[in-house]
């Protein structure tokens, strides 16, 4: 365990999927979510939803990564052959043993997310789900989630993930006749995510960029925390 190890951490909201990480040693992510590939030393598991009762809303659980592999829906979940997203593609994370993260950490403020990317030494410090931020992560978060409200499809990157993608953290979007970049670092070609000015100039930009570009590509990228 290194300080810059890297963290993946994913939402568990029922518990046959937290009996697959138990047991079975194994976790599911849609492909689309992330694109670029599963690239994290570790796996940290945040509960959602009644079923896990007064361990809801808290990463109770991390273990080490051992390999991925790609499968269908279907093949993960052969009872559900029905399923709208059957024949999507996942990844199919193995685990090592699951191990308890003590202290647990929270989301008092309940902070939307579907997957955080953090380094190992911030997850073992952090009590709450805003501490895997950094400073950039969250800057981009918010600018994502207000995208988002506005139904354009995109994807972001992570401090974290600096290693894989060589880059600082930034938002993607795919339209009709190119792809626009926000990033918090000023690159030619790219809209810089200036914190220092107001977030509704920010997204102006970003959106009048889009419109540029013909406007979003249709993606069916899965919502939020979908099983």
């Amino acid at each position: 365990m290194y300080p810059e190890d890297r963290v993946l951490v994913g939402v568990v909201n029922s518990l046959r999927d937290l009996k697959f990480a138990r047991d079975d040693h194994w976790y599911r992510i849609p492909q689309q979510q992330l694109p670029n590939g599963v690239y994290a030393e570790y796996i940290a598991l945040f509960l959602s939803g009644p079923v896990f009762k007064e361990r809801s809303g808290g990463v109770h659980y991390f273990a080490a990564k051992r390999g991925v592999e790609l499968a269908y829906r279907r093949d993960l979940l052969p009872q559900q052959p029905r399923h709208r997203r059957a024949h999507e593609v996942y990844y199919k994370v193995q685990l090592d043993a699951l191990r308890d993260k003590q202290p647990p950490v929270l989301n008092p403020t309940r902070r939307r997310f579907a997957f955080v990317y953090t380094t190992w030494d911030r997850f073992v410090q952090a009590q709450t789900v805003a501490d895997l931020y950094s400073a950039h992560d969250y800057y981009v978060d918010r600018l994502y989630h207000a995208l988002r409200s506005r139904h354009v499809a995109l994807t972001r990157t992570w401090d974290a993930q600096r290693r894989e993608t060589g880059s600082a953290p930034q938002l993607r979007i795919l339209c009709q006749n190119g792809t626009v970049i926000a990033s918090v670092n000023q690159h030619e070609g790219q809209i810089f995510l200036d914190s220092g000015q107001p977030d509704d100039m920010i997204l102006a930009r970003i959106l009048a960029a889009v419109t540029q570009q013909g406007g979003p590509a249709l993606l069916n990228i899965p919502l939020e925390g979908e099983p």
